[in-house]
């Protein structure tokens, strides 16, 4: 479904500040993979995740989804093949219009735009069952402006979102770390049931050991702009956080500097 093949990035090349973010990564998933990415800060995570995306062009390597080389298609081109979750709740839905407007435009991604534009009595049903699953009353909500909503309410709407037509690629860029404790729990409740529920190839990138080793089905530790080591079946299965921290050290990680894998 995904290949990344000897990706290599490099951020402000023949300056002092020069960084290679990537050197050299490769990674394959199979379709319904479940991936979680984790590393320190500056490991990589999140410059291979925004590679993929299309986000900025890379410096060598290919990137196949489905077979097809993207290396070089723009990230809007690459957007109707992939559903994403920012960090950030404010970004991937549209403040000033309304929860079914949101999901309107969601469902009609990589659709041709015309000027006939509506939502069907049909859509509307749907949608109003979809939200009733999120459980957070948002069914009774479905005109209000979506800026009006907090933050664990827009980015459950924009998880919906992103897979209402389900993706070739579902990435998640620690999607919960802007969140409180008992919403980014709900949240990654519902990445798990939606995941499951669609059969969706996911990538997850995440500082938080536990939920690496909780989720999914398969384990990626990035190091130095490197996949440092990778974990899947049933040795993912029996691992612990104490494993993992070993591990971490092992690959080179500084834990004093990165406390938040500790959580």
């Amino acid at each position: 479904m995904l290949q990344i093949q000897n990706l290599t990035k490099v951020f402000n090349p023949g300056t002092v500040n020069e960084k290679t973010a990537l050197s050299k990564v490769s990674l394959r998933l199979a379709p319904g993979d479940f991936v979680t990415v984790i590393g320190g800060n500056g490991a990589g995570k999140s410059t291979m995740l925004n590679s993929v995306a299309g986000v900025f062009p890379t410096d060598g390597g290919r990137i196949l989804l489905d077979g097809q080389d993207v290396t070089k298609l723009s990230e809007h081109k690459r957007a109707r093949y992939l559903g994403r979750v920012f960090q950030d709740p404010m970004m991937g839905t549209a403040a000033d219009m309304n929860i079914e407007e949101n999901l309107a435009l969601a469902y009609r991604r990589g659709q041709r735009r015309t000027l006939k534009w509506g939502v069907t009595g049909a859509e509307r049903a749907r949608y109003r069952d979809l939200l009733r699953e999120l459980d957070l009353g948002l069914e009774d909500r479905m005109t209000d402006k979506v800026g009006l909503l907090s933050g664990g309410q827009r980015q459950a709407l924009t998880l919906l979102m992103a897979t209402l037509k389900p993706p070739k690629l579902l990435l998640l860029d620690e999607h919960t770390a802007a969140l409180d404790p008992k919403t980014a729990a709900k949240v990654l409740h519902l990445t798990q049931k939606l995941v499951e529920e669609n059969h969706l190839t996911t990538l997850m990138v995440t500082h938080n050991m536990s939920d690496a080793i909780r989720l999914g089905n398969r384990l990626i530790m990035m190091s130095e702009g490197r996949i440092a080591i990778e974990i899947s079946g049933e040795e993912k299965k029996s691992l612990h956080k104490s494993d993992l921290i070993a591990l971490f050290e092992k690959a080179g990680g500084d834990l004093e500097n990165d406390r938040m894998l500790l959580s």
